[in-house]
């Protein structure tokens, strides 16, 4: 690999999509799992506002999920078989939740409303549930999927502190889409779901180097150190600009109502480069690099010109959405 040719650039250039779809499918779908979430404490009239808010959306944001999957079986098959082999039962736990809370997104606005509320508790149920196991599947990934009880225990306090991420990503959009009594709500809960947000990323900042020699030394040889120390200053100037929001807001004017999502979403960004950077070369954790994990270059070939296909499909569907369905959210109807 001491040249950069095909047998080079095509795993680079999968493991590169891979990771993008991964973390526009965490910020995006991320919300409207945070907002099912949040449905814990809403009422009835919140609850319609909330999936005004996401009903047009969530379906192209868990689209970056299956692109993001179909991208690990197809271009790195080694790796998927492990992975998937070793986390098999939170991925069945995520697909459950997953369908749960989508037969109840439907079902919630077609049934007598006395009824309605059973739907309600199953779409909290859904959403909750597809967090901690995506939660938890990170934290066994980033201790090199390791079993055991310690490792059980530090994916259990992973996966309830990415809930509390998306139910803060949740918050955030809504203090964008909503506005009146909803919109001063989720700010308090923005502020609340921060606190558990900050103490994910900084368990999973301490694990990783710790969990791995490797990593350790990447991020604590010099002059790296320095070089890197950028990356957690500045996600800590970023809590503080949102702990700071969280005090003014909302404005009367409706100022800065998009600020907090933006802001997260780079928070999010940081911690997934903090992340990449960490596990680079390896697409499992020490064990398999991304050219072993990769399949033939001929392979990659085929599947890079379908990518190449099938991916601005994807991003111009969601930009029209987004664009589309801008704005408040209105009065929820299925005419």
């Amino acid at each position: 690999m001491s040249s950069l040719d095909w047998p080079v650039i095509l795993p680079l250039i999968f493991a590169g999509l891979m990771g993008l779809s991964i973390l526009i499918y965490v910020v995006l779908d991320g919300f409207d799992l945070g907002i099912g979430i949040l449905f814990a404490t809403a009422d009835d009239h919140e609850k319609d506002t909330m999936i005004a808010a996401i009903g047009p959306f969530w379906d192209a944001n868990e689209t970056w999920l299956v692109l993001a999957v179909g991208l690990l079986l197809v271009a790195f098959p080694m790796a998927h078989g492990t992975i998937l082999t070793a986390l098999y039962i939170p991925v069945f736990v995520l697909l459950f939740g997953l369908i749960l809370r989508g037969v109840a997104f439907d079902f919630r606005a077609k049934v007598p409303v006395h009824r309605k509320g059973r739907w309600n508790r199953i779409f909290f149920a859904g959403s909750l549930i597809a967090s901690l196991a995506q939660g938890y599947m990170l934290g066994v990934y980033v201790l090199g999927l390791e079993e055991g009880l310690a490792a059980f225990a530090f994916g259990a306090l992973v996966a309830a502190c990415l809930a509390a991420s998306y139910a803060a990503m949740g918050a955030a959009w809504l203090i964008y889409k909503t506005e009146g009594e909803l919109q001063k709500r989720a700010v308090r809960w923005l502020r609340y779901a921060l606190l558990f947000t900050a103490l994910g990323m900084a368990v999973i900042s301490a694990a990783t180097p710790l969990a791995s020699p490797r990593i350790f030394a990447k991020w604590f040889s010099m002059p790296d150190f320095l070089l890197l120390a950028p990356l957690p200053l500045v996600t800590l100037g970023l809590f503080g600009a949102l702990w700071w929001l969280c005090g003014h807001l909302p404005d009367e004017k409706d100022r800065f109502s998009l600020a907090p999502f933006i802001t997260l979403a780079a928070v999010f960004a940081l911690g997934f480069v903090g992340l990449a950077y960490s596990f680079y070369p390896y697409v499992v954790p020490d064990k398999l690099t991304i050219w072993q994990a990769a399949s033939a270059t001929e392979s990659l070939a085929i599947i890079l010109a379908g990518t190449l296909v099938v991916l601005p499909v994807i991003i111009g569907y969601s930009i029209f959405a987004y664009r589309v369905f801008g704005g408040k959210a209105s009065d929820l109807t299925y005419d």
